[in-house]
């Protein structure tokens, strides 16, 4: 896959530009799962942060990708995410043991909803979510603010890797 980690045009415009970003990100998150196994997916590297693995990575990210764009900009219902249980630390990084392919078809479906949800809207269209602060923000800045978050996981995932197997590397 590293070929296919490609960053978009330098003459590119503004949505072309947020959303090549965003998918990068994306794709170098996915990159670095591939040839794990299931237990290395699941198994945490840093003693202090038991949630910090590949498996969680990719659950929170699929949550926040719903979180932005289904339940902040379209409205949605949060009850469905589990980034807004308050019973539990870190609901959305919980994976239940669930494999990896599993999870990266979950993502995956994520991504492609949210990348529908883009499409069918103006970078200047307001969130309709309420009930947050962040909802008043317009697509613009949340896609922005969906490639600071993507990326900075992709950092995480990249330095995960190589704690779980030696593997390291960017486009």
């Amino acid at each position: 896959m590293a070929s296919e980690l490609k960053r978009p045009p330098l003459l590119a415009d503004e949505r072309t530009a947020i959303t090549g970003w965003l998918d990068l990100q994306r794709k170098i998150l996915r990159w670095k799962c591939e040839g794990l196994s299931d237990k290395d997916a699941h198994r945490s590297v840093l003693p202090d942060s038991p949630a910090m693995t590949m498996a969680g990575l990719l659950s929170h990210m699929r949550w926040t990708e719903h979180l932005w764009l289904e339940v902040l900009f379209l409205g949605g219902d949060e009850k469905q995410n589990p980034s807004f249980d308050e019973s539990e630390e870190d609901a959305d990084w919980r994976t239940g043991g669930r494999p990896l392919a599993e999870l990266l078809a979950e993502y995956e479906a994520q991504c492609a909803r949210s990348d529908e949800i883009v499409a069918a809207a103006s970078l200047d269209d307001v969130g309709r979510h309420t009930g947050y602060r962040p909802g008043g923000a317009n697509l613009r800045w949340m896609l922005i603010h969906l490639v600071e978050e993507t990326g900075r996981h992709a950092g995480h995932a990249d330095i995960v890797r190589e704690l779980l197997d030696g593997s390291k590397g960017y486009c």
